[in-house]
């Protein structure tokens, strides 16, 4: 959402219903490491997800989906789906990657305090996994979409002390405002 990483003609914004956005995903490539995993998100079944749908030109579709599929089934914990999204102009079909469930990479829906730590603690070879947090909901709040667990998990990382990742510690909550 935040770095498409291909160029396209247009950009709307979308809902897409019967997937949520979740940190579901162990990363330890790109935000963690085999020792210490991170978390990034995935399109999990359940809910709606509000998000951009990108238009690419029809002489590039082949190009980006080459280039996304090289990005993103890196390690095949994501499967590719032709999905509908619901735009202010209409319905159009969309190219997505959801979470498969089945993969060793799947985290599922951990508790709260295990993924702030996680988060708190990764880094891997694009960077640190709070920055992967903060781009996140930096881009969400400049589309103006609403995601209060992103949210909380985003305060409750910069909570923690950069250089005192929480190894096995509890976190505190912290409370929705």
């Amino acid at each position: 959402m935040w770095r498409p990483g291909f160029a396209y003609l247009g950009v709307r914004p979308g809902t897409l219903h019967g997937w949520h956005r979740s940190f579901s995903i162990y990363t330890t490539h790109y935000r963690g490491t085999p020792a210490r995993p991170g978390l990034v998100l995935g399109l999990d079944r359940g809910g709606s997800c509000r998000g951009l749908a990108f238009q690419v030109a029809a002489g590039e579709r082949a190009a980006t989906l080459a280039y996304l599929r090289e990005r993103e089934l890196i390690t095949h914990v994501y499967l590719e789906r032709m999905v509908p999204v619901v735009t202010g102009q209409g319905t159009v079909s969309a190219v997505t990657y959801v979470v498969d469930p089945r993969h060793e990479q799947y985290a599922g829906k951990l508790p709260f305090d295990e993924q702030v730590r996680l988060i708190a603690g990764a880094e891997g070879i694009a960077g640190r996994n709070r920055d992967y947090l903060a781009a996140t909901v930096a881009e969400l709040d400049r589309l103006a979409i609403a995601d209060s667990l992103i949210h909380r998990l985003h305060k409750a990382v910069e909570a923690v002390p950069e250089e005192q990742p929480l190894g096995d510690r509890p976190v505190t909550h912290l409370g929705d405002d």
